[in-house]
């Protein structure tokens, strides 16, 4: 029998009967239905149909039409291997070679390197030609996620031989909302779009309503400022060119949503400790290899909490009632930490934060550290009073909530800051290390003045 669905989706496509009709081994009413969906609940079925039904739609799709669908899934990178071993090789190739070349790279940079010969091989030249391009560029820069599927004109041509030349290039073509103009040497020279072609002249020359001043990237940039160019300046497609200005490709919206949401996932990641957070692991034991080393590195920074603690156990065992508010004041500084370390790292990922605000930064959350510490201060001197009667203990506690607050603050938006200006991805400062870090600070504030104002209490 074959593997049952999962769960139920709401799609505009049937998918009990597509199911049905897959059993029953019906190609012409499998394809009238199924390809009268869109691409996206198309790729919803097939990710979530079994093996043995996948293996069926192989037999009644072409490589094209399951490149469409396999370009708008949401497979996971560690998952690509197992769906292209049900397929047969050559189908699988051919595949490939229906998908947008950048798209095509994606899934074959996650795979080994046999497979990916193996693939380029069965390939017609062209097809394999225009991925190893791209394949030669370093991960998560702009050549690595660009397209060579895009329409250029001459700079000298006239509108009306522009227009034939879209029409020729448009069926293979990523996008043409922006038509790139380029000189004799494939130099980038200007851009139109297609509504300027669309309204002026016939007979006008192309480089004569063209935008000359062009935003580009370095085919060498990083895909997080390649994303935030394209944010700002809100572009459906940016051209990536090499030093000399040769056009070489260019980056589509759809990929740098794909890159905003891999680097927020990757950011959210190393803020919880844990690496790699793109999949569902339904495996506990990857699971837990992914979580054990933050694990195991905050267990160390424990046993120096552990330790500094055992320094002052004389301070402890005179006034026992000391320790009842240590969870209390490291929880409080850990929580201000980790608040301050989420809007540093927001700044940097955003870009809002530039070299002369730095400075500006540091102050405000010193300035918030300290007016949020005195007030959670004074409130818990009030709490400690009334609920104890004890107002020089109450003022100890207080005055140790001000100081952690207030160094819990400022370090979690220094670090962060400092490993950037050091190239370090300041994300890396998790929340977990951040809040351990503050819970050895605060222990330390607090226990340290219990010591000198001993003879107080």
């Amino acid at each position: 029998m074959p593997e049952a669905l999962n769960e139920q989706e709401e799609t505009y496509i049937d998918e009990d009967l597509v199911t049905r009709l897959l059993e029953e081994g019906d190609p012409e009413a499998f394809r009238e239905e199924f390809l009268a969906g869109h691409p996206y609940d198309q790729a919803k079925y097939y990710e979530k149909a079994g093996p043995e039904l996948r293996r069926k739609m192989y037999e009644f799709l072409s490589p094209k039409e399951l490149a469409e669908i396999f370009e708008v899934s949401e497979i996971a990178d560690d998952e690509f291997d197992a769906y292209l071993s049900e397929m047969d090789t050559r189908y699988a190739a051919d595949m490939f070679a229906g998908m947008y070349a950048d798209n095509a790279v994606d899934v074959l940079n996650e795979l080994d390197k046999s497979k990916v010969l193996t693939y380029l091989t069965l390939m017609d030249d062209e097809d394999a030609g225009e991925i190893k391009d791209l394949l030669h560029y370093e991960e998560y820069t702009a050549g690595a996620i660009m397209t060579t599927e895009y329409v250029t004109i001459p700079e000298n041509s006239t509108v009306r031989s522009a227009m034939t030349i879209l029409r020729n290039a448009a069926p293979d073509a990523e996008t043409i909302y922006y038509i790139f103009v380029t000189d004799d040497e494939n130099r980038l020279s200007g851009v139109v779009s297609l509504r300027d072609m669309i309204i002026t002249d016939e007979n006008a020359i192309v480089s004569d309503i063209m935008n000359e001043r062009v935003v580009s990237v370095l085919v060498s940039d990083d895909q997080e400022e390649v994303a935030r160019t394209m944010k700002d300046y809100d572009f459906l497609a940016m051209p990536v060119v090499d030093f000399q200005q040769h056009l070489l490709g260019i980056i589509t919206v759809d990929d740098i949503i794909d890159v905003l949401e891999e680097e927020a996932s990757d950011d959210y990641s190393k803020l919880a400790g844990v690496s790699d957070m793109d999949t569902i692991d339904r495996n506990p034991i990857a699971a837990a290899k992914k979580r054990l080393p933050w694990l195991i590195l905050l267990t160390f920074l424990g046993m120096v909490t552990a330790n500094l603690m055992g320094r002052f156990e004389q301070t402890l065992d005179q006034v026992a009632l000391l320790a009842v508010f240590i969870p209390l004041i490291a929880g409080m500084a850990g929580n201000s930490g980790t608040q301050a370390l989420a809007v540093a790292v927001r700044g940097i990922a955003t870009g809002d934060i530039e070299e002369e605000s730095r400075v500006k930064l540091l102050v405000r959350e010193a300035g918030t550290g300290l007016i949020t510490g005195t007030v959670c201060g004074i409130f818990v001197i009030g709490l400690i009073y009334f609920w104890k009667h004890e107002l020089v203990l109450g003022l100890l506690v207080g005055v140790a909530i001000v100081c952690s607050i207030f160094v819990a603050t400022l370090a979690g938006s220094f670090i962060p800051l400092l490993m950037h200006r050091m190239k370090i991805d300041p994300a890396v400062a998790s929340g977990p290390f951040i809040t351990t870090l503050n819970d050895i600070i605060s222990i330390l504030i607090y226990l340290g003045l219990a010591t000198v104002f001993l003879s107080q209490l």
